[in-house]
């Protein structure tokens, strides 16, 4: 979530010692999970004057319920989100679970709509169980020890498609069941390896389209018989092509997403005997991120990602021409789920509207939103849309960002920033709601900056494959460095005050960026973050490991092994000079805690400055608003004290 590691300086003076006989204003009490060590006590002022920011909610588009034509969504109206039942646009979210753990993820059995599965782990483990849900009761049908995925649905709602490691707690096995009957579930294919799942199943359910990620660049397909369990290869699996989505037409024709033959994904139709891949429709110059196909198998509705503003288009089948839904601002879309009747549900967010659930008439194209979330009675439209800054890095390879500037009317003169780098890396920095980090913006006037360096998806597959392996992996903090001295020579920014923050591969270029570029930067917020790959590599959950090794590189080869130990921010610990916070949860099955751990020894037994904060209650994606919430405060601590002072 943007809001758990965007932070900011609170631009107040700070607090003066105080005097004899003189009282410590009052503080916020802090959630019993969370543990500061060498983090101050909140305000209680500051959490106040910050409340209306952070009261802001989403509604996620889920799905549809066939039975009675409702909506299905996630939003939180308590301290975690849950599933939420709409009937009609605009109408109430009647709430269906009641957990105390976040639920997001699940929908009702297609056709029928009689019984609905849902997700959910304990502490951000992300070793997710399957539950039936009925009269607000949920039921466990996995074993309640292995990691789980829901997949695919059949089209008649009759069978349910799961990935678990049950057998050996490391291979992401396949599954069937009848979720009306847990007894039934089977194992349908064994694999020897992670990064299995269900795109589909045929119409007539006898065999199913099973995918293996194997990277960001890289996707097999198989058939696999649901009947014998016999996994058969489909296409050339020597070829570097990814797949980023696969579903079943009523008439069994297969259509994907795919970049093969092109530097983009592009939609098109799948030969499962050969392989081959046709595009179908208007040529794209952006990847196609997401598609449903209608029931009747007509049209396609599909979002073209162009430079990170989503565009929705709707395919007529038969004749190839598409046409464009204009009237969604820029923006971004997320889930694309038509339902049985033809209308197309989305969920959408942009720079003034926080996320919410929408649909689109096939016909008309006209959009009728679904859900108004509550903004904490803010006005949405004082919300700054982002310019997009471009550069030629170190080596002339292309990139952009998107800079959010304070208003200038507001904030005269030059301004403070801070540069946001995300995730993944495949991910991808795009113009959507900022919920607290509007704050920041709007009321302090700190610039905020988000960069899509290489590595970044949205670009194209060479672009997201340049970073890639121990000898790129640097290339990427370059870009950041080239970043931020094109930013320093921008007449209404102030660059004796950047500092930087990232969450996860955004938090080792945190580290990263704290050892290479002090001079530059004031402060590093690093959240949830690598600091050693080798010791990375070696603890991550065994079920994701060869994922990540793809990515990184092989701490088992020595070559390489000594290149992750050269570039990890760990080695080069002695050279971050300037203050730096640290937040961790510390049930992370992704980036352990003890990579936090041992940053934090590291610089304070140089005698630096390292703020601690770790979540007991907490995984790699936080998802409890008490913690999120304190966090924010702690980091506007942090950066009033050593980015604004």
């Amino acid at each position: 979530m943007r809001y758990l590691a965007v932070v900011a300086a609170l631009a107040l003076p700070i607090a003066p010692a105080l005097g004899a006989g003189e009282e410590a204003p009052a503080a916020e009490p802090k959630p019993a999970a969370l543990v500061a060590d060498g983090v101050p006590a909140v305000p209680a002022a500051l959490a106040a004057s910050t409340r209306p920011y952070l009261e802001y909610r989403t509604a996620a588009f889920v799905g549809w319920n066939p039975a009675d034509r409702s909506m299905l969504v996630a939003t939180r109206f308590g301290n975690t989100a849950q599933l939420h039942r709409v009937a009609r646009p605009l109408g109430a979210r009647e709430q269906l679970t009641f957990e105390a753990e976040p639920v997001a993820h699940g929908g009702w059995a297609p056709g029928t709509g009689d019984v609905m599965l849902i997700e959910k782990d304990i502490g951000g483990s992300e070793f997710y169980q399957i539950f039936a849900m009925k009269d607000g009761r949920l039921t466990m049908l996995t074993d309640g020890k292995s990691r789980n995925s829901l997949d695919a649905w059949s089209k008649d709602g009759s069978l349910v498609a799961f990935t678990s490691t049950r057998r050996n707690g490391r291979d992401n096995d396949i599954y069937v069941m009848d979720p009306r009957d847990p007894a039934s579930a089977r194992l349908a294919g064994q694999v020897d390896s992670n990064g299995w799942s269900v795109a589909g199943f045929a119409p007539d359910k006898s065999w199913a389209l099973v995918t293996r990620s194997a990277s960001v660049e890289k996707t097999d397909l198989f058939r696999l018989d649901l009947a014998s369990g016999k996994m058969t290869p489909v296409g050339d699996h020597g070829k570097k092509i990814a797949f980023s989505g696969a579903a079943f037409a009523p008439d069994g024709t297969i259509w994907v997403a795919s970049d093969a033959g092109s530097d983009v994904q592009r939609l098109g139709t799948l030969d499962p005997a050969t392989g081959a891949f046709t595009p179908r429709g208007p040529a794209e110059k952006w990847d196609v991120e997401a598609f449903d196909i209608s029931g009747d198998g007509r049209f396609i509705a599909y979002a073209v990602n162009e430079a990170g503003v989503s565009r929705l288009r709707l395919l007529d089948v038969a004749s190839g021409r598409a046409r464009t839904v204009d009237a969604l601002p820029a923006g971004v879309i997320g889930h694309i789920d038509i339902a049985p009747w033809g209308a197309i549900g989305i969920g959408f967010t942009s720079a003034r509207s926080a996320a919410d659930a929408y649909s689109i008439d096939p016909e008309t194209l006209a959009v009728t939103r679904w859900t108004q979330s509550e903004t904490g009675g803010l006005d949405v439209a004082r919300n700054v849309e982002p310019e997009l800054v471009s550069i030629k890095s170190f080596d002339g390879t292309a990139m952009s960002g998107f800079l959010y500037r304070p208003d200038p009317a507001k904030f005269p003169g030059k301004r403070p920033l801070i540069m946001h780098v995300h995730g993944g890396p495949e991910s991808q920095w795009r113009p959507e709601y900022l919920g607290s980090t509007n704050y920041i913006v709007n009321e302090l006037g700190v610039a905020y900056f988000y960069p899509n360096v290489r590595g970044s998806t949205g670009y194209g597959k060479r672009f997201v494959g340049l970073d890639n392996g121990p000898f790129k992996r640097e290339d990427s903090v370059k870009d950041m460095g080239v970043f931020l001295d094109v930013l320093a020579k921008d007449t209404r920014l102030d660059a004796s005050r950047f500092g930087l923050t990232g969450r996860s591969y955004g938090g080792y270029m945190c580290y990263a960026a704290a050892t290479h570029f002090a001079d530059k930067l004031r402060a590093n917020l690093c959240v949830v973050a690598i600091s050693d790959f080798v010791t990375f590599l070696e603890n991550t959950q065994e079920y994701r490991r060869d994922l990540r090794r793809v990515e990184y590189g092989d701490e088992r080869d020595p070559a390489q092994r000594r290149k992750l130990t050269e570039i990890s921010p760990l080695t080069r610990v002695a050279d971050i000079r300037k203050p730096l916070f640290v937040v961790t949860g510390a049930n992370d099955p992704r980036v352990p805690a003890s990579e936090a751990d041992q940053v934090v020894a590291a610089v304070r037994k140089g005698g630096g400055t390292a703020w601690h904060l770790v979540a007991t209650n907490e995984g790699h994606q936080w998802g409890k608003k008490e913690n999120v919430d304190y966090t924010f405060w702690s980091s506007l601590l942090f950066w009033q004290t050593y980015l604004l002072n």
